[in-house]
């Protein structure tokens, strides 16, 4: 077929990518988006089920970017619900609220006072060596602390040991409390919600893609169109479908070791490098129940090695109107990765052991009775931010930069991205885009 021409075109129609059409339009330009799914919004993508909605991962919006809660807010209209966030953890049969280092109070004497004299100890360690995550950790909270909760959490949420990972992803995601936070946490009945996500907000209907109505309606997208080749001297698409298009400027979501060796002249040793980037993938088991209480957190963090799940949201938390009348819904968050752990068969297997794991703990009784249930499995999640992260990551952007491609999002930035954030990321490399020579 004979290629047509795109001033910008566009891969992949997730927030990224929709921020970079966005942008195109408030700039008066146009841009195409290719979408290799039947459907469009990327990892935003809410999903109906039997009456359930499921999004691919508890996705919530609690950004302080008043432009962008504006349009998400225009969206949808009244039909946003402001919720006031409860996040908890399960460790050992505790339940204590998050974070755990703010909240000790409840769990056994011996932990507590290890906890909170270690965490005395490396405050007083003066300039401590941190080169990695374990590091960090142990520095911010003392190592009984450190190696009970966030680090057996690291294992099952990063498929990886803490000593693997480096520092640069964390930010705010890690309270660093004050010595009187963690002894009012251990001694008082009531603490304060000090979690990074105080409240979010969610549309009461259809799940967070309703947020992004909008922007996909005002977007030409072409649905069913999965980038097989890229041509970057010609500036050539080639897609599946045995369709061809050229582009003035070319910006991509794709994630980079799916990207790279779709590239004409790709050198080995950057296909090289792309393969060496890690990234989590996550089977989403989403059940639904015949009870609506299941319970009022949000969502909650697992650590015991023998749980399965690393993190179970509850979606009827996010809005009533995501299950049927006098039904609840869980969606548990089992973890692996290429690089570390293998997923080594169906997606489906992982079902009765949640399910099992979620009567061991108490979420669900064992008189509640399973309407639903389904193993969602979502080839690309985390960016793993592991030693040979940085060093690739270079050798592929340089590439990138080169060959005149430009990316965005969590899966072309590789990086630690929030929606809005991703949202931002496709912005500023649509306007890259419009700063490129023209051809």
């Amino acid at each position: 077929m004979s290629a047509t021409r795109i001033p910008v075109a566009i891969l992949g129609s997730g927030m990224a990518g929709l921020g970079a059409a966005h942008h195109l339009r408030e700039c008066g330009r146009a841009g195409v988006i290719f979408e290799k799914k039947s459907y469009p919004g990327g990892h935003t993508m809410s999903h109906k089920r039997d009456g359930f909605v499921f999004d691919e991962g508890p996705h919530v919006s609690f950004t302080r970017d008043e432009r962008l809660r504006g349009m998400f807010e225009q969206a949808v209209g009244r039909e946003l619900l402001k919720i006031n966030a409860y996040i908890d953890n399960y460790w050992q049969g505790h339940w204590v609220r998050h974070p755990v280092i703010t909240n000790l109070r409840g769990l056994p004497a011996e932990t507590t006072i290890a906890c909170i004299r270690d965490y005395v100890e490396a405050k007083n360690v003066p300039d401590p060596r941190i080169d990695n995550y374990e590091d960090w950790l142990v520095a911010s909270y003392g190592r009984s602390y450190a190696e009970t909760f966030p680090m057996r959490y690291t294992e099952k949420y990063h498929t990886t040991s803490a000593a693997n990972l480096t520092t640069d992803w964390v930010g705010p995601r890690l309270y660093q409390a004050s010595l009187e936070e963690v002894l009012t946490g251990a001694i008082a009945a009531e603490s304060p919600n000090i979690h990074y996500v105080q409240d979010y907000r969610y549309p009461a209907h259809d799940g967070f893609i309703a947020f992004l109505r909008h922007l996909i309606g005002g977007s030409e997208i072409r649905l069913d169109h999965e980038v097989t080749g890229i041509d970057p001297r010609q500036r050539e698409l080639r897609f599946g479908n045995g369709v061809k298009a050229e582009y003035g400027s070319l910006v991509s979501s794709v994630p980079l070791p799916d990207l790279i060796p779709m590239i004409d002249g790709a050198p080995r040793e950057v296909r090289e490098a792309a393969a060496r980037l890690a990234c989590t993938k996550v089977v989403l088991v989403n059940l639904g129940v015949d009870r609506p209480d299941i319970s009022r957190a949000s969502w909650t963090y697992f650590y015991d090695r023998e749980l399965p799940f690393s993190r179970v949201s509850f979606p009827r938390t996010f809005s009533p109107y995501v299950a049927p009348e006098g039904a609840g819904s869980i969606q548990a968050e089992v973890y692996f990765s290429n690089k570390y752990r293998p997923l080594d068969g169906a997606a489906e297997a992982w079902i009765d052991p949640v399910i099992d794991g979620l009567r061991r703990c108490g979420v669900l009784r064992e008189d509640d009775r399973i309407i639903y249930r389904e193993a969602m499995p979502i080839e690309y999640a985390n960016i793993i931010f592991d030693r040979e992260r940085a060093a690739a990551l270079e050798v592929v952007h340089g590439f990138l930069e080169d060959a005149g491609i430009l990316w965005c999002g969590r899966y072309g930035d590789w990086g630690y991205l929030w929606t809005d954030e991703a949202f931002t990321s496709g912005e500023r490399a649509a306007e890259r885009a419009l700063a490129q020579p023209a051809r």
